[in-house]
């Protein structure tokens, strides 16, 4: 089938639309990957009943080549003859094996055995190899302008008005802490994701009829997928289902951050406000009829896809129920998961050009600031009068700021022509003197915190960084 011949925009689009992306992340979300991590966990299957002495080591070496040379398009021939995809991938297998071998694989094994460990791997892989390195990238380049701006200072808004300054670098530097948090969730995550090899009904049923102690076979074939079994070896037919939605939550409220600042920085490109922009690229069209429009696409692309995908969520929490032992209510479902992921990890790669081509025009920060810097020091002047004693510091700051309103007097001066004022005025040192007559001052902890909160993270994500595992692909 030809790209653009694909249903979903993510296929032709987003995921499709970028060689590199797609290549970096077929091996873990698509189907051809998917059938190859199952035929992993089919070969390991073998390789655990020879190390247990249920088969020869020689059948386990012919399971490995075979699930090696296993192709999607073979088993989803055999599917369509049969209809049932477990089955049709251990019928490929099975071909490629002498008669001797054949009756290995798949034994003990229930389909869910299979199709939940290979979803827990290739997740875990996908995180560990694609999706974390991809997020630490994300956080570096925002560790570098917070870095490069924590003196730039900027208007602080609260309900979309002017506030009291801080520094952009200090509004990067949130952003740092709060993806920091998620990059050590997602891998906390990703290394609790959940196998099993328990039989039809998830109690060894088939597997007790050979051994008193079936866990440790579920525990050995585990460990040779780098997996861990549930705490107590227990199931129904299916993994317990909270591993998987720890991780898509993990995920889902990464992107919500990611939506967040891409939000963000959107509203600073606003004509009006203009404190961020894109370097200029003559290449780059932003309006059909408009030439000199430039547009935040990338950022807005991000907010975009997080409102198509965020709502998985839901749909991960309602495949947590199933009746019994397992019923098939989730096996269409559960397959979108996959696109949280990979869509997910595409908004990252958006920000990552975003970012690269960002401009901060500290011009405009100062401009913008200079709007309202009269009214910025009414926060100062109660606070300070109210800590000298002044008493009803606030009420008489309102006063201040209402002739301000009513007589386009400027705050700075009323402040210090005011004969009540004057005693507790004169307490005033240095510095707190310098905050009201100069916003600019008045930063409070911004570029401390910014270096700060910068050097803390680079600590942090470094520990993550160096934990991250070779891929099992």
């Amino acid at each position: 089938m030809e790209l653009f011949e694909a249903v979903s925009p993510l296929d032709f689009r987003y995921y499709g639309g970028n060689d590199e992306f797609m290549r970096r992340l077929m091996p873990y979300v698509s189907e051809s990957g998917y059938v190859k991590y199952q035929a992993k966990v089919e070969a390991a299957l073998v390789r655990t009943l020879a190390n247990h002495g249920i088969c020869a080591q020689k059948f386990a070496d012919e399971a490995d080549n075979a699930a090696k040379e296993i192709t999607a398009d073979e088993v989803y021939e055999e599917q369509t003859r049969i209809r049932h995809n477990i089955r049709s991938l251990v019928n490929v297998m099975r071909r490629r094996m002498s008669p001797e071998a054949r009756p290995c694989v798949h034994l003990f094994a229930t389909s869910a055995d299979v199709l939940d460990t290979a979803t827990a791997l290739r997740f875990k892989d996908l995180t560990q190899q694609v999706i974390l390195p991809d997020l630490i990238g994300l956080q570096t380049q925002l560790i570098q302008l917070a870095r490069e701006h924590a003196e730039a200072v900027q208007i602080g808004r609260t309900h979309g008005q002017h506030a009291e300054p801080i520094t952009f670098g200090y509004a990067l530097a949130l952003y740092v802490s709060r993806i920091g948090n998620r990059i050590e969730l997602i891998d906390q995550a990703s290394r609790n994701l959940r196998g099993q090899f328990s039989g039809a009904v998830g109690a060894f049923n088939g597997l007790s009829l050979i051994t008193e102690r079936p866990e440790e076979i579920e525990a050995d074939l585990l460990a040779q997928l780098g997996l861990k079994a549930s705490d107590t070896h227990t199931s129904t037919q299916c993994v317990e289902p909270e591993s998987i939605s720890d991780l898509a939550y993990a995920i889902t409220s990464t992107y919500t951050i990611l939506a967040n600042f891409a939000d963000d920085m959107r509203h600073l490109y606003r004509t009006e406000i203009a404190e961020v922009g894109r370097t200029y690229n003559p290449k780059l069209v932003g309006s059909s009829t408009m030439p000199h429009k430039i547009n935040p696409e990338e950022f807005e692309n991000v907010k975009s896809l997080w409102k198509a995908y965020v709502p998985r969520m839901m749909t991960v929490f309602m495949d947590s129920i199933l009746e019994h032992q397992r019923d098939l209510t989730n096996s269409a479902s559960s397959r979108f998961l996959t696109e949280l992921l990979t869509a997910f990890d595409y908004s990252i790669f958006r920000l990552n050009r975003a970012l690269d081509e960002l401009e901060a025009k500290t011009d405009n920060m100062r401009r913008n600031l200079e709007m309202s810097a009269g009214d910025t020091i009414a926060e100062p002047i109660y606070l300070l009068m109210a800590y000298y004693g002044f008493p009803d510091a606030y009420d008489h700051t309102r006063k201040l700021v209402a002739r301000v309103h009513e007589t386009g007097e400027c705050l700075t001066d009323l402040l210090w022509s005011d004969e009540a004022l004057k005693p507790f005025l004169e307490q005033l040192t240095v510095e707190q003197r310098e905050a009201l007559r100069d916003p600019t001052k008045y930063i409070g902890a911004s570029v401390q915190r910014t270096h700060a909160t910068c050097d803390e993270w680079e600590q942090r994500t470094q520990k993550v960084r160096l934990c991250l595992e070779p891929a099992i692909v």
